[in-house]
């Protein structure tokens, strides 16, 4: 590590970073007009992650605001009986969430620094707003008539400074000879003299300790995912209830599943998973649980498969469909005329209740991979492009339409 790394001090406004989002949604610097530049010092590859991370955190609040303003979502605070002064965290939901009563839509986002709204923080950096955000969606979800409700599983603790603890000297209360207790001080304090040395060149930047305040019933994914389910959803009026879980927010609804099986069962209607990370096995999901999962719940996963190609799966749950193709320029610039498409085929189901046919009714909104998977298959196809990202969209809103929605 170097000595002289600048000080961790950053803007704590986009302006402030000299960064504004252009209409097109896309974060643009406000001199040169240009994108996010991540190597904004060379050779300081922890100064400039922390610098990334410092923005990202501004993002966070921005999509916040915009949720509350664009889409005029309201901020609940959870646990909805905190006291003023225990921990907290918040979702969004549509002023008809709890009251509207033919459809509702939850949205529970991946693992990771995402937040409610987000999808994927890397994207609203480096493409634009409608692609790493949920907020396109849930604007069409509220324009066609949908409750709309936004998990925030990754918020479970908050970060206060951890407190001081004053160690008393030996010379104080010791009883052995003077002589020694200068000794003794005296080594001490040349053992902190060089542990200090170490650690000002280890880390330059010395950031204050900080320690967890875990919120009270909302302390993991899972926790948060039944904790919203008690208090919200299975209060709501609505008679269906969509779904959508990306990743770890997969693992969350099986979960979910697990802790309340019977309730699930008679208020969800469809479950779109989207490289969910759940295992059934592990998670001691029950057999009434799988053959419900194989009637109500698709999994798109990545895949060098064709779109659509059936997966192959070593767990008995919900079907696995591969959920990418090569993309090429003309898919790409097709993206955003898809997206707009996949609630208004879903707005044809006949009556409010479908019967059985129509029970495998799966939709899936911005489907943005951050993990492992994705990258390893981006990287055999050398697809390291914008448009890849964005067309994942196309390809699985696309798909969907096609093989569930046409015939109703």
């Amino acid at each position: 590590m170097k000595k002289d790394e600048p000080p961790l001090d950053f803007p704590d406004t986009l302006e402030g970073f000299e960064y504004a989002f252009n209409e097109k949604g896309q974060l643009r610097h406000i001199k040169t007009g240009e994108p996010f530049v991540f190597n904004y010092r060379e050779d300081l590859h922890r100064w400039n992650q922390k610098r990334y991370e410092a923005l990202g955190e501004i993002i966070t609040k921005y999509v916040y605001e915009l949720l509350e303003k664009d889409c005029n979502l309201k901020k609940i605070s959870i646990p909805v009986d905190a006291s003023e002064s225990e921990p907290k965290s918040f979702i969004f939901m549509s002023e008809d969430a709890l009251t509207n009563p033919q459809k509702l839509m939850v949205l529970i986002h991946g693992s990771g620094v995402v937040r409610a709204g987000q999808w994927a923080r890397r994207l609203i950096i480096n493409e634009d707003l409608d692609s790493g955000t949920q907020i396109p969606f849930i604007k069409r979800a509220m324009d066609e008539g949908y409750g709309v409700i936004v998990l925030n599983p990754n918020e479970n603790y908050i970060e206060v400074e951890k407190p001081k603890i004053h160690v008393q000297s030996s010379s104080d209360s010791s009883d052995e000879p003077a002589e020694k207790r200068e000794r003794k001080d005296k080594v001490s304090k040349e053992t902190k003299k060089r542990r200090d040395f170490y650690e000002k060149y280890r880390n330059p930047q010395r950031e204050k300790e900080m320690m967890q305040l875990y919120i009270r019933e909302n302390g993991s994914p899972e926790e948060h995912a039944i904790y919203v389910w008690d208090h919200f959803i299975a209060q709501s009026a609505a008679e269906n209830v969509f779904f959508v879980a990306h990743s770890y927010g997969g693992l969350a609804f099986v979960e979910l599943m697990i802790q309340r099986e019977a309730d699930v069962k008679s208020k969800v209607t469809a479950v779109a998973l989207t490289d969910s990370v759940h295992n059934v096995w592990h998670q001691e999901a029950g057999k009434t649980i799988r053959e419900w999962m194989r009637e109500n719940c698709c999994n798109w996963v990545s895949s060098s498969e064709p779109l659509d190609t059936s997966v192959e799966s070593m767990l008995p749950d919900c079907p696995r469909v591969s959920a990418v193709l090569r993309p090429n320029e003309e898919e790409c610039g097709q993206s955003r005329l898809v997206r707009n498409n996949w609630i208004e085929a879903i707005t044809k189901s006949k009556g409010n209740r479908p019967d059985r046919r129509y029970s495998n009714v799966f939709f899936s909104l911005s489907l943005f991979f951050e993990n492992s998977t994705l990258s390893a298959i981006s990287t055999h196809f050398s697809l390291i492009s914008k448009c890849y990202y964005i067309n994942v969209v196309s390809l699985f809103l696309s798909s969907i339409i096609r093989h569930f929605f046409l015939n109703i």
